[in-house]
Parts: structure tokens; sequence; C-alpha cells
């Protein structure tokens, strides 16, 4: 008869999966040997004044009052002084078959798109204009673009 193929790695598995399962069940028994807290402060969670998650209530002393009408939700608007006057720039490119172009503006060099709907005078390329932009799907977009000497 041939002996059983039992090799050092298949012995040290069947030792590991007993020991495996000596852990499971020290740990059930720990579990029911410890009494259960089902009471509703076992689940209570408190946050203190920093936003931390507590197990103990916060001092009522260092409650501080907020009122409702001062929490600003969301961005404010920027207000600023120089969106009302009209911008400068020069003409970069301009295709007066598609009716579209691009403004280079000369204070941040941004390129801005331009559509002949928003075109008061004839302009070509090179050409200095003024313009006020407003927000486009895509971007900033130029309107009111005349034309300066």
């Amino acid at each position: 008869m041939a002996r059983s193929q039992e090799t050092f790695s298949k012995k040290e598995n069947q030792k590991n999966k007993q020991k495996k399962r000596q852990e499971k069940l020290m740990r059930k028994q720990e579990r029911k040997s410890t009494p259960k807290e089902s009471g509703l402060e076992s689940m209570m969670a408190y946050v203190d004044e920093f936003g931390r998650i507590t197990s103990e209530p916060t001092d009522p002393k260092r409650k501080i009052e907020v009122d409702a009408e001062d929490i600003e939700i969301g961005i404010p608007k920027r207000e600023d002084a120089e969106e009302d006057a009209p911008l400068q720039g020069r003409v970069s490119f301009y295709n007066a078959s598609k009716g579209y172009g691009f403004i280079k503006d000369l204070v941040n060099q941004d390129n801005i798109f331009v559509h002949v709907s928003g075109i008061i005078d004839d302009i070509i390329e090179n050409d200095k204009v003024t313009f006020d932009r407003v927000k486009g799907p895509k971007g900033w977009t130029a309107v009111n673009v005349k034309k300066t000497a």
C-alpha cells in the first residue's frame, strides 16, 4: 500500500485552518459572555465644537448661538466695478464668411470668442476694439463689439 501524500504545506494549511476555527470559536464565546447594550444611550453620538464625533455630550457653556439669517449658502456673486466699463482688445482672428472670430484682451491676454450677432461695427483682423464680455455656454463671449480709432 502506498502512503498518503501528506506534504509539509498540507500539514501547515491544516494547522492554520484549525487555528482559525479556534479563534472564531473564542470570539463567539466572548460575544455571548458580554452583555449587549441595546439602549438609546449606546447609540448616541455627539459632535463637539470642532466637528469631531464623540461619545460624550459637549459642554453647554461652549455652545455658540448662530443666527440662521447670517448663514450664506452658495457663493456670493462678485461685484467688480471694472465689469461695467467696456474692455479693450485687438481682433486676433475673424472669418466674415462664417461669422465668428476671436478678440485678444489687451489687459489679461485672454482670447474671447466673438460672434457676428455681437458685433456693432464691421471688423477685420488686427482692429482695436472695445467690447463687453458675457458668460456663454462654453466660456466668455464678446458682445457690443465696436471698432476704435
